[in-house]
């Protein structure tokens, strides 16, 4: 049983859904000089707040809604995610996207399935000639890494709402890195397996939400 309930903490990008839309966008449009740009920000020689800028500004503004029809096309929801939705909501355990993603296509995949207000990514302007990504939820005085969606900044933010609960984190990547040291539980997948294995954090692997569901229904969480 835990403490004093629970609060989740669930990335989007390559965790709800099955691949990083982020890439997959860069793969389809194919704006010059992306590859490197996320070579550098898996290898953390570049901040992922700029390399994520630095990739957009390549796409010309006019491409929005085919972006857009590109995600809700092409994105596969992963398995279990719509039972892990309905569990959280039978368990009163509150539920918390925060995503290194972009409104506007992380707020069509997730309509009518989280509520607006506990959607947490990067926003966007397309009133100049290409994407400009802008930074809601920078960094705060705790943090250095100039992460763009700061996820332990978002946790540390919300802590006077869940101060007492378990702080459980659900990711896939170099971006949940940091969100991982603050929790108190992480399920990892992908690359945050190998991150979370090198800074000695404990995680628990999975594949898919029926996974978590088990775990979640196996350590007995509350709200």
């Amino acid at each position: 049983m835990t403490r004093n309930g629970s609060v989740i903490f669930c990335d989007f990008d390559g965790t709800v859904t099955e691949k990083d839309n982020i890439v997959a966008i860069m793969e389809e449009f194919s704006p010059d000089g992306w590859q490197p740009i996320v070579k550098d920000i898996l290898n953390e020689t570049i901040s992922i707040r700029e390399g994520v800028g630095r990739m957009f500004s390549r796409i010309s503004s006019d491409k929005k809604q085919e972006i857009i029809e590109f995600v809700l096309t092409r994105s596969k929801i992963r398995d279990g995610f719509q039972e892990f939705i309905d569990f959280t909501k039978a368990e009163k355990i509150p539920l918390y996207i925060v995503s290194g993603g972009i409104d506007f296509f992380v707020n069509p995949v997730l309509e009518n399935k989280i509520m607006p207000e506990h959607i947490i990514c990067n926003a966007s302007d397309f009133s100049g000639d290409t994407i400009k990504i802008l930074w809601p939820n920078a960094c705060d005085d705790l943090c250095t890494n100039d992460c763009g969606c700061c996820k332990p900044s978002v946790i540390r933010r919300l802590d006077h709402q869940y101060r007492d609960a378990e702080k459980i984190v659900i990711g896939d990547s170099i971006t949940d890195l940091q969100a991982s040291k603050l929790a108190d539980f992480v399920f990892a997948r992908d690359y945050l397996i190998e991150k979370c294995e090198e800074n000695q954090i404990s995680y628990t692997p999975f594949e898919t939400f029926h996974d978590i569901i088990h775990a979640l229904e196996k350590r007995g969480v509350r709200s």
